[in-house]
């Protein structure tokens, strides 16, 4: 089946005063920290990013929220306007919101953030995550992710849960490309040297090797333990605003120069091709409203819950040769000193998995480095284009962003 590529172009130009931007970003150590309170986490990312903007709280007029997964009562208090009022905003705030597309929220936070702003219903808006996933209670955490987005009808009679998805998508992608558990395993010790150089990251403090994975417990066949996200604690936010607004404070910011995505599917079940995903027509969306290609990517922020996830998207996305992926990536092209930095906090698998937001993490760390931001160890030396992606559920979505720097008085 070929599927349609509609192409939108952007409706705001390049330097127009309305062009939404990125101005700052905020993140808390990932990890567990059963003493952090999740307001508190919230209240700290907002004041981080906050401060990375040059910005107060009293210059939000908009809050984006994205959801927990931990606690469906402290995610209330979320929809009910906690921030607003933590933040001192009663009154001020025009509107507190949540959005929520699992692990893909925060490419769909931006866009809806990116149009308030262009339309002039919102100015300056603060995006905010926090998770307790690392110090909740794992009985809750484990029956949670073992029903939602398992169809009651059809797949949650068969034990299916989320270490099985990704266990399926593995083996479909080892059959169809050849990779053998060592290469599978070799992305993850890629990412892990990125984290080692993240002081926010879960495995800062940890090696690990190739022998190291393949040596840990069998979860779900063929993925070990190491290759398996861990719930972490965590937190990130960061501030949007109009072009205009960036330049007369003197900041440097972040555009969007293109937009792509892909939904699939509903249940995983429904997914024809398992090795594939919706990555190329998400790309080919995004590449042909921007006039880029992957050519054009100084470095990337992918979603990478499981290995495969990532490997295919990197296909997809058309950054090496269908089926090469897994070799690409544990080969050393990837990591830092690589022909393509990825996921240069960690990512998922080693920053840490703070549920909904591991996604947010990604593209705050996309920021970070375009911004040139990072720690000097991690700071990617050429930053002035990004493509972070994204997905969510049972990889359901596939969704493309592309960033670029853009320097005061340009």
């Amino acid at each position: 089946m070929t599927v349609p590529t509609e192409v939108h172009p952007l409706a705001i130009e390049p330097g127009a005063p309305t062009d939404p931007v990125f101005v700052g970003v905020g993140e808390i150590p990932s990890g567990r920290y059963p003493d952090r309170t999740f307001i508190q986490s919230l209240t700290q990312v907002a004041v981080r990013a906050l401060r990375d903007a040059r910005m107060k709280p009293a210059d939000i007029d908009t809050i984006l929220l994205i959801p927990n997964l931990h606690s469906a009562d402290q995610q209330a208090d979320l929809v009910f306007s906690r921030m607003v009022e933590e933040l001192g905003l009663n009154g001020r705030a025009k509107a507190s919101f949540m959005i929520h597309s699992g692990g893909s929220t925060s490419d769909n936070a931006v866009r809806v953030a990116s149009g308030l702003i262009s339309s002039g219903h919102a100015r300056n808006v603060l995006v905010l995550q926090a998770e307790c996933w690392g110090s909740a209670d794992l009985t809750e955490m484990v029956t949670m992710l073992s029903y939602n987005g398992i169809p009651a009808q059809w797949e949650r009679p068969s034990g299916l849960h989320f270490n099985a998805i990704g266990a399926l998508i593995t083996q479909r992608y080892m059959a169809e490309t050849g990779s053998t558990p060592e290469d599978m395993a070799g992305v993850c010790v890629a990412l892990r040297k990125w984290a080692r150089l993240n002081p926010n990251a879960m495995y800062r403090d940890k090696d690990l090797t190739v022998e190291q994975v393949l040596g840990s417990r069998m979860i779900s066949d063929p993925l070990h333990a190491m290759e398996c996200p861990m719930l972490a604690d965590g937190g990130v936010g960061f501030v949007m605003t109009t072009h205009e607004d960036a330049q007369r404070r003197g900041q440097d910011s972040v555009r969007i120069v293109g937009s792509g995505g892909c939904v699939s599917h509903y249940s995983i079940g429904q997914e024809t091709n398992l090795a594939t995903l919706g990555w190329k027509t998400a790309a080919e969306r995004a590449y042909a409203q921007s006039g880029w290609g992957p050519e054009s990517a100084d470095f990337v922020e992918i979603y990478d819950s499981y290995a495969a996830v990532t490997t295919i998207a990197l296909e997809g996305l058309g950054f090496c040769k269908p089926g090469e992926g897994a070799r690409w990536v544990s080969s050393g092209a990837t990591g830092p000193g690589g022909e393509l930095p990825m996921n240069t906090n960690g990512g998922l698998l080693s920053a840490g998995h703070t549920g909904v937001g591991g996604g947010t993490a990604l593209l705050a760390e996309g920021v970070r480095q375009l911004l040139g931001r990072a720690e000097p160890e991690r700071q990617v030396a050429k930053h002035d284009r990004a493509l972070v992606g994204g997905s969510g559920g049972s990889y359901m979505d596939s969704q493309v962003l592309l960033l670029e720097h853009v320097r005061t008085g340009n």
